[in-house]
């Protein structure tokens, strides 16, 4: 079956594939474009999939609410050239609608099958990393921040009041986490495993210092202590000084701004992404 320039110019926008890769597909396609389309298809999976080892240190962080419901997707690719392309963009927004339609935060289906629709045209390592479907309960306040790069994104959750001033609290809480991304919200939070690295650590410094090695058993353990906690407050959200009062830790904030507002106030889900980590 022959084909028209205007067959290849359909392909093209159909798959944005290449002229000449159009051009193929419709030969061995003879002439049929959803045969030549779907030839592209499988081709274009094909080659993705000597991609796959490739660093997809690119992409971008996607936050959508729907009601009760808030949701962060992490897409990820291998250029800054094609996470800025408005067709990744659209995808990125779509994948972030396919959680919030699921309400879980696993990968599924239609994820994968969102992203096979644009290997073809980026010919780049392209996934969604993860993701995250967060509900929000009564009587609760959502803040939500994506970074001005699209590469860090936050959602905090307030639970016992539904306030301004209690969501203003979880939009500040969202910049304070993307301002210093803290590895831990609480200490109940840090793996034993990190605080005894850290402790050999320090006392290998420790047993280095000339000064510190006429010091009492009793005192070394005492400011061997003294630096854990300090790591840890500086390594956990809840313990970091809060980034508009840096007067006061945040939960020091969280308790008073639930006197502001008459209510006792806790914290419910807290989730940060940075890109690539």
């Amino acid at each position: 079956m022959a084909f028209s320039a205007a067959d290849v110019k359909a392909l093209r926008e159909a798959t944005g594939a290449g002229m000449l890769d159009c051009k193929k597909a419709l030969q061995d396609a003879n002439g049929d474009i959803a045969e030549a389309e779907k030839i592209l298809k499988e081709k274009g999976l094909a080659a993705m999939a000597k991609r796959t080892d490739r660093a997809a240190g690119e992409g971008r962080i996607v936050i959508k609410q729907d009601g009760n419901k808030v949701a962060m997707v992490e897409v990820v690719c291998e250029t800054d050239f094609v996470a800025n392309n408005p067709d990744f963009v659209a995808v990125a927004e779509k994948a972030c609608d396919v959680t919030l339609k699921s309400g879980s935060s696993e990968l599924n289906a239609e994820h994968k099958a969102l992203i096979d629709e644009v290997l073809i045209k980026f010919r780049e390592n392209i996934s969604v990393r993860r993701a995250v479907c967060i509900d929000v309960p009564s009587n609760a306040a959502v803040g939500t921040y994506v970074h001005s790069d699209n590469k860090t994104g936050a959602i905090v959750i307030v639970e016992g009041s539904d306030a301004d001033d209690v969501k203003t609290f979880a939009k500040d809480c969202c910049l304070h986490l993307a301002a210093f991304t803290p590895e831990y919200v609480t200490k109940a939070d840090v793996p034993q495993s990190f605080i005894d690295e850290q402790k050999e650590i320090f006392s290998a410094q420790m047993a280095q210092d000339e000064k510190m090695a006429s010091k009492p058993e009793n005192v070394k353990a005492g400011i061997l202590q003294g630096k854990i906690n300090k790591l840890l407050a500086e390594s956990c959200f809840v313990d970091q000084a809060f980034v508009k009062d840096d007067k006061v830790t945040v939960s020091k904030k969280l308790e008073e701004v639930g006197k502001a507002v008459g209510a006792k106030l806790s914290f419910g889900k807290i989730s940060l992404f940075v890109l690539g980590k």
